[in-house]
């Protein structure tokens, strides 16, 4: 096995990692609960998906190179918000929306790799701009959309109500 396979399965276990604790620290922003280590794990998983990407070879710019930049910036504003501002203000909100934003990209490079390497689902879509592609995109989308509203509605009013 080439060192580029290696390389990519460790990338990709990484990337479901983060994908799955992730949605644990989602579940916390919609019980209004902090929990810091899983924070730090799910921040830290995501930035390491985010990092390990730029690492493969990059023939000019692409729309994965895109994605991994617009999740850099969310990720260095989540950050920010949750360790540099603790939350204060604006910045729990801030926290929240880059958190679930990144998370979110996680996810969606997750269905577009689905839809390139799953031979069942590169068949339904093979160029990937054909209905069940733009469906599976579609679902996740409006999922991590509502998630996230009432992940900033509840865990910002959740923890003011609370004095944390």
């Amino acid at each position: 096995m080439s060192g580029l396979a290696l390389f990519t399965i460790f990338h990709t276990l990484i990337s479901i990692a983060a994908m799955f604790v992730g949605l644990f620290l989602l579940y916390g922003f919609l019980q209004r609960q902090r929990m810091p280590r899983l924070t730090l794990w799910a921040l830290g998983l995501l930035a390491a998906t985010t990092i390990t990407g730029f690492l493969f070879p990059i023939h000019g710019f692409t729309p994965a190179l895109g994605t991994g930049i617009v999740s850099t910036v969310l990720l260095i504003l989540a950050f920010a918000a949750r360790y540099r501002f603790a939350m204060a203000g604006v910045w729990r909100s801030l926290y929240v929306v880059s958190a679930v934003v990144a998370l979110y990209l996680d996810w969606f490079v997750a269905v577009v790799q689905a839809f390139v390497k799953v031979p069942l689902l590169h068949g339904l879509a093979p160029t990937g701009s054909e209905p069940p592609f733009v469906a599976a995109q579609a679902v996740v989308l409006l999922a991590f959309v509502i998630a996230g509203y009432f992940s900033v509605r509840r865990f910002r009013f959740g923890l003011m109500a609370s004095g944390i």
